[in-house]
């Protein structure tokens, strides 16, 4: 039970509020840059990819370009080990993502978005006794993960899930962050802003196909200033504006930092994180070159 619940957690965790997906393989020319960067030291190589935890088993093989990076580093180093599911708290995952006793969804969240709740959530055919017991944020993360799972984007394809899996008993694996972490981060929201959280979710459900597909193009082409446009209109709704300081600018700082201290090794690494993190002013890419390291992208 606590290796379920491990990955049941980490799929919807790891990465931004939109699960970012791509094809690769034949599809990619063999000139077209691909979502990974490669990031040097005077000592260190680390290649930075963008994770994506939902995906289409026919992604597979991926691009030659992300598996040679793979190949030549000697550390994979992911935002959490999903597959390590002792370093778990089963209890603390719980009590952040489920309400306790006689507390229910009801209680902490307007009767308007209650009501909008059970409207969205029926077509998914959730019990309601299911959704009165999960916390706002996990019931918008798993709103989210049914519906892309019924768009055919499933866990057990993901980028992070695949490279762990190669990696088991050859390459040392090293965690940016934690999956307690993650959980103490997203539970730690106050009743307010994960009821905004849960309403974004319900609004984005309806055009999540259209954005996937966006996002699907923007990969396909290496565009990171697309998926930072469709990001960014996340950004946009200021009442969700420490949500997302939270979600991603600071943990983009603290990833950056962890980054940092690989490229002053020397050893080799392969990155896998949040494509959501990789973009924009603030993203991890742009504060690795602003800390003046040779960045490329593949």
């Amino acid at each position: 039970m606590r290796k379920s619940a491990a990955k049941f957690l980490s799929f919807f965790l790891a990465v931004s509020l939109i699960v970012l997906s791509f094809y690769a393989g034949d599809a990619i020319a063999q000139g077209q840059k691909t979502f990974m960067w490669k990031v040097q030291s005077n000592t260190s190589t680390v290649y930075v990819l963008g994770s994506v935890h939902f995906m289409k088993k026919e992604v597979y093989p991926l691009n030659n370009k992300i598996e040679d990076a793979f190949e030549k580093s000697n550390i994979l180093a992911v935002e959490a080990n999903i597959n390590d599911a002792a370093k778990l708290d089963l209890q603390k995952l719980l009590a952040g993502a489920f309400y306790q006793g006689n507390e229910t969804l009801e209680k902490h969240v307007s009767k308007e978005t209650y009501e909008l709740l059970k409207k969205e959530a029926a077509p998914l055919g959730i019990p309601a006794e299911l959704i009165s017991k999960q916390k706002p944020w996990f019931l918008a993360m798993t709103l989210e993960s049914i519906e892309l799972m019924k768009l055919g984007f499933n866990p057990q394809y993901g980028i992070d899930n695949y490279f762990l899996k190669k990696t088991a008993g050859k390459k040392k694996i090293m965690e940016l962050e934690s999956l307690d972490y993650q959980v103490n981060l997203l539970s730690g929201f106050s009743d307010e802003e994960q009821e905004l959280f849960l309403l974004h979710t319900l609004k984005d459900l309806k055009i999540l196909k259209q954005e996937t597909d966006k996002l699907l193009q923007a990969w396909l082409t290496g565009d990171a200033k697309g998926i930072e446009a469709i990001a960014s209109r996340v950004n946009g709704d200021r009442r969700l504006a420490r949500i997302y300081e939270k979600l991603y600018y600071e943990r983009n700082s603290a990833m950056t930092l962890k980054i940092e201290e690989f490229l002053k090794t020397k050893e080799s690494y392969f990155v896998v994180v949040g494509a959501g993190h990789l973009v924009g002013n603030k993203g991890i890419i742009e504060l690795l070159k602003r800390k003046g390291y040779i960045v490329e992208q593949i």
